[in-house]
């Protein structure tokens, strides 16, 4: 069973860790979850496709990410998730970490801090292997590709994290 840690408004560690997905928080808890941006010197972006049975967003396009784990930091969190959903190391690769944003959703009972990182590093198809139970395909996309889908409402996250696209 994974746990995440349970943090406070000023994104501190409350020492209390919730089950992965147990939407059970209290007013004041949140959990912190990351988002990998990854572009290539030609300033072009791998971006994932969500399977089909995801229970939200099925067959959105998105960035890899996802939950950082109890007593995980978010820079190890998001190295991890981009490895796993897209089988390439951005261990070493330029950039980092680029900001965060806050949502408070008191009815979903779900509050998270998402700490978003911009990487550049060269890469092609033949590198992108994909994990099966998150993805069902990529793209390696141009600025405009990922604005069309966001206007057609198809790209997970675009208006929170559009500033780590444009900078």
């Amino acid at each position: 069973m994974e746990l995440w840690d349970i943090y406070d408004e000023n994104k501190e560690r409350t020492g209390r860790t919730m089950k992965h997905n147990d939407w059970n928080m209290k007013p004041g808890e949140f959990h912190l979850t990351v988002l990998g941006v990854l572009m290539r010197p030609d300033g072009k972006y791998l971006i994932t496709r969500r399977r089909m049975d995801k229970e939200w967003a099925a067959g959105w396009w998105e960035v890899p990410g996802g939950g950082v784990r109890a007593g995980e930091d978010s820079k190890a969190a998001v190295i991890r998730e981009i490895k796993e959903e897209t089988g390439i190391d951005v261990t070493n690769a330029e950039g980092g970490y680029a900001f965060s944003y806050k949502r408070v959703n008191p009815e979903e009972k779900n509050n998270y801090f998402v700490d978003i990182y911009k990487f550049v590093l060269e890469f092609d198809e033949s590198d992108v292997k994909t994990q099966e139970e998150e993805v069902s395909g990529f793209a390696i996309a141009d600025l405009n590709e990922i604005k069309r889908y966001a206007d057609e409402g198809i790209f997970l996250h675009y208006d929170s994290i559009r500033q780590a696209f444009e900078e």
